[in-house]
């Protein structure tokens, strides 16, 4: 008998042991596709080029900043299906990882710490642009092309709210709100387009587009993490083995009472 129950017991700590029923983990990384900060000082023009992006508030000297990210999904999700297959994750968490820049344009606001929105539109279809800060152009999106024709108030998602401590460098990394249309991005490997606006009165932020910084490490970064969905007949074998061991518990308390 007791050869039995360690049997089966060895065999219910294979399953668990296995990653059946604890759930296995994965993360993928995306650096965006397109970036662009728009100015509402310079409403007509582009900044698609530019090695830095910027979120100010309104009311400041230098205007308004707003900044858009583009990220194309699908490697994540041709990733997560051949571990798992297709309809076999779950996503988890997506974080969004920005590195701050120092002031380094008279275009821009003083760096200072406040609050931004983040936020997921619904229109892909914006155009980066080729605009630098010291050449702005007239070739991609703009401050009033951005709030006139890709901002959706009724159908775009708000992604979480958070907090800029005010630096100029390093990196910082905010958990975005895992809304229905960013899970839908995730899981088709769809493109994502992110907006980053200012949720006060005093924010100033500068970060490294996808073309400034000293790395790809410095890039405007998307990670999506997911769990593995057990299929029905894994479900089954994990109630087994959950039978299994809560049976060989019970037989070793027997057995101490016996002894």
């Amino acid at each position: 008998m007791r050869m039995r129950f360690k049997f089966l017991a060895a065999m219910a700590g294979a399953v668990f042991a296995s990653g059946v029923c604890l759930g296995q983990t994965a993360s993928f990384s995306s650096q965006s596709s397109a970036d662009a900060f728009v100015d509402s000082s310079q409403p007509n023009s582009n900044f698609g080029a530019a090695g830095a992006m910027a979120v100010s508030a309104s009311g400041l000297p230098q205007g308004e900043f707003q900044s858009v990210l583009l990220f194309d999904l699908s490697g994540a999700a041709n990733s997560f299906n051949a571990q798992f297959g297709v309809g076999g994750w779950a996503l988890q968490s997506v974080t969004l990882q920005l590195t701050a820049s120092p002031h380094g344009n008279a275009i821009f606001n003083n760096v200072a710490a406040g609050q931004f929105n983040v936020s997921l539109m619904q229109n892909n279809s914006w155009v980066e642009g080729t605009g630098t800060g010291g050449k702005p152009t007239t070739d991609g999106i703009s401050f009033n092309s951005l709030l006139s024709v890709y901002v959706n108030n009724a159908a775009d998602q708000g992604l979480g709210t958070f907090s800029f401590a005010g630096t100029t460098s390093g990196q910082d990394s905010y958990g975005l709100t895992l809304s229905s249309g960013l899970v839908s991005d995730v899981t088709s490997g769809s493109d994502a387009s992110l907006r980053l606006y200012a949720a006060d009165s005093s924010v100033s932020y500068l970060f490294d587009s996808r073309t400034g910084g000293s790395s790809t490490a410095d890039e405007p970064t998307l990670t999506m993490q997911v769990v593995a969905v057990p299929e029905p007949g894994s479900v089954a074998l994990c109630v087994a083995a959950l039978v299994v061991l809560g049976l060989l518990q019970a037989f070793r308390r027997g057995s101490r009472r016996n002894d």
